[in-house]
């Protein structure tokens, strides 16, 4: 297919930039609005540690995050800010600046090349994945474990209203949700397990996939995808791509993308690849009513 022919060569690019001296971190660009230079803040009171301030961004006031002190290393000092960079980001609707000790440059890979964090690292690390840069080991951030760290009511999903039949029509439905981000993953658990649905969950495209090929075999396929975008390994772009042009050896589900990019072009090309709905994560009531308009079709 031309569309993913081209697609898989696709370069995603990166913004390198470090919080220590140590090994850089990297933000995928289409997350980023702006960057700049440190700017005067307004000190926020009875906020978390490492928001440092608000500023004005385009006419809005925008919160500032020491992101070094977010993630478990000093924050930056006096003298330190005074080098510092703001990089102003669009993630879940929302506008954040996050302030780190330096920018380096813009890189560009591939989400394939993208090896997953060691498990040893845990559920806390911050980072969703590991990426070799001209020789060089990058760390990818999880902006949203961040941000629910910082921001833990942003976590919570507001109750969604569904009626009866509504419940029992997606308790009938084999769903899969895929996210390589635990916070993600939670939300979206917890929006299906607030109204008792029963669904199955991965972390990565190829366990979905495989996952997706056993369930039909069985004779109970996958009548629902629900999968990230950005992931390492077999994205969501991809999965798509391989699920729809499988053929006969999967039942076509219902494919729901979502991203926490605020992105047009996101949201394009998933239709390209075949996804039925691309969403900006997250929202509770969206996701379950994509997934009825799902079961209408299924």
């Amino acid at each position: 297919c031309k569309v993913m022919a081209e697609g898989t060569k696709h370069p995603q690019k990166l913004l390198l930039f470090n919080l220590t001296s140590q090994r850089p971190f990297g933000l995928g660009t289409l997350k980023i609005r702006e960057i700049m230079p440190i700017v005067p803040l307004t000190k926020l009171p009875h906020s978390h540690s490492a928001v440092i301030g608000t500023m004005s961004f385009r006419g809005s006031a925008v919160p500032v995050i020491d992101m070094a002190a977010a993630v478990g290393y000093p924050p930056l000092t006096a003298e330190e800010r005074k080098t510092a960079s703001i990089i102003v980001t669009d993630v879940q609707r929302q506008e954040i600046g996050f302030l780190v000790r330096s920018v380096r440059k813009i890189v560009e890979t591939e989400w394939k090349k993208v090896m997953p964090p060691p498990k040893s690292l845990g559920d806390r690390a911050f980072i969703t994945g590991l990426v070799d840069v001209e020789d060089q080991i990058v760390q990818l951030l999880d902006v949203e474990l961040l941000l629910a760290r910082v921001y833990p009511e942003s976590v919570n999903p507001r109750e969604v209203a569904l009626t009866d039949v509504q419940r029992e029509t997606l308790k009938g439905l084999n769903i899969l949700l895929v996210d390589d981000s635990q916070v993600a993953r939670k939300q979206l658990s917890d929006a299906l397990d607030s109204k008792d649905v029963s669904y199955f969950v991965t972390t990565n495209g190829q366990d979905a996939l495989d996952l997706m090929l056993n369930s039909s075999g069985e004779g109970k396929p996958i009548d629902i995808l629900v999968s990230d975008i950005e992931m390492p390994g077999l994205d969501g772009y991809e999965l798509t791509f391989n699920v729809r042009d499988s053929g006969s050896a999967l039942k076509q589900p219902y494919i729901i993308l979502h991203t926490s990019l605020n992105s047009e072009m996101s949201v394009s090309y998933a239709k390209q690849v075949g996804a039925d709905e691309a969403l900006t994560k997250f929202d509770a009531e969206e996701l379950l009513h994509a997934m009825l308009r799902g079961a209408e079709q299924s």
